[in-house]
């Protein structure tokens, strides 16, 4: 039978606007431009190996300090802020 679950842990996150702040305090790889001119993009890198990251992204942090990205859209209409 198909049931609904709901997250219950908290998590950190702010967004990710491409400064070497931000890359410096995640790790994050600047990657590009490839040899066919195209343009730069960034790699997050997580437990489960490196994301693809883009400016507007947010970037979470879970309850052991693990990091993830999260499309802007998706976690705009997933997460509230909770203070």
């Amino acid at each position: 039978m198909l049931h609904t679950y709901r997250k219950t842990a908290t998590i950190q996150a702010e967004r990710f606007d491409g400064s070497i702040k931000q890359i410096t305090r995640y790790k994050v790889h600047i990657v590009g431009p490839t040899s066919r001119g195209d343009a730069s993009y960034f790699l997050l890198p997580t437990k489960e190996g490196n994301m693809k990251l883009n400016a507007g992204d947010y970037i979470a942090t879970g309850v052991d300090g693990e990091h993830w990205a999260i499309d802007q859209d998706i976690f705009e209409r997933t997460y509230e802020r909770y203070d």
